[in-house]
């Protein structure tokens, strides 16, 4: 099972090498609570980071609450065994983007 709290200091490390601005204290969007956020010159990312026990049709909720408040991009975080795990059709009828990355720090 993947730290949590690890995956949070890679993605954040991800995005500040590449020079965004990154919160990950959370972020209000709506009625939803955010993990974190990447800003970048007139461009705003909704994180969602969800572990091996959280909902991850939850996250999906929340990210198209981000979605619909302004944000520019959603990415939700999940572990690559979960990742693997997931139907990327559901995604499609959903006219969601679905696409795997592994980052590294």
């Amino acid at each position: 099972m993947t730290n949590e709290r690890w995956v949070r200091w890679a993605i954040g490390k991800h995005f500040r090498d590449r020079g965004f601005h990154v919160n990950m204290k959370g972020a209000k969007a709506g009625n939803a609570m955010l993990d974190g956020e990447v800003v970048g010159k007139n461009w705003k990312l909704a994180l969602e980071i969800k572990s091996g026990h959280d909902d991850v049709i939850r996250g999906l909720g929340q990210l198209s609450s981000a979605l619909a408040h302004g944000y520019n991009s959603a990415a939700l975080v999940v572990s690559l065994r979960r990742a693997k795990a997931l139907n990327p059709a559901a995604f499609m009828k959903l006219n969601i983007v679905a696409q795997i990355h592994q980052v590294y720090p």
